[in-house]
């Protein structure tokens, strides 16, 4: 059993924190009144306790109450016994790196695949995957291994950007960067659009948001996949 929301981002364009994932979160969580929250993702210009604060803002909309991981001298105890887990955004090779050095991956992985109610955004959902390979952020620091938790059958791209026609840059484009990873691995990724998450209910992978999602598999076209859909469907072939 599986109970989980993998977001994109924590915050859309002209919304507060988490404000349009609220009433989902309230069926996320609904059976629980507290939600430990790890904050490891952020390296720098927020810390722990104001990032805990500002996620502690949006669950109280919904009469939750959270705290911080780092706020327990044994954090393997914590997560052994939280009633739930949200983890945040930032960069995932801090995330990944501070996970494993704390003993924490093969806890968290138990907890989600039990049942536990699981909250990710940006990093947070990037390690739902089965490894960091596809993330958007720089390895600024390395973690003693990029494999991830592995709770769903693929890697996530968050905050996908489509080509932009108009625009002058230079550089690679995200679908480009993905075929990189396919010339040596051969998971597949979905690319999740700003405002898209995945509810994974069981062995249910449904997309949710106003947009639709990209799949990318090794040597095949990148394929539109319209929100409403159960990815399991393509993951099963």
């Amino acid at each position: 059993m599986k109970n989980i929301i993998l977001a994109s981002t924590s915050t859309i364009h002209g919304s507060d924190f988490l404000e349009y994932l609220l009433d989902d979160l309230e069926d996320l969580f609904g059976a629980i009144d507290e939600v430990l929250f790890i904050p490891y993702a952020r390296p720098n210009g927020v810390s722990h306790d104001d990032y805990t604060n500002k996620a502690q803002e949006a669950f109280t909309k919904i009469g939750l109450t959270l705290h911080g991981i780092h706020e327990h001298q044994d954090p393997q105890t914590a997560l052994a016994n939280a009633k739930g887990i949200f983890v945040g955004g930032g960069n995932t090779f801090v995330l990944v790196k501070a996970l494993y050095e704390k003993g924490l991956m093969p806890i968290l992985k138990e907890r989600i695949i039990s049942g536990m109610p699981y909250l990710g955004t940006s990093a947070g959902s990037n390690i739902c995957g089965l490894s960091l390979g596809t993330t958007n952020d720089m390895p600024i620091v390395y973690p003693p291994s990029f494999s991830t938790l592995g709770v769903v059958p693929f890697n996530i791209n968050p905050h996908y950007l489509d080509p932009d026609p108009k625009s002058t840059h230079m550089g690679e484009t995200r679908e480009t960067r993905i075929k990189e990873f396919h010339k040596f691995n051969d998971t597949t990724v979905i690319g999740l659009r700003e405002g898209s998450f995945l509810r994974v209910w069981n062995n249910s992978i449904v997309l949710n948001g106003d947009l639709n999602a990209r799949i990318f598999e090794p040597d095949e076209p990148a394929r539109e996949v319209k929100t409403g859909t159960d990815l399991k469907i393509y993951l099963n072939k």
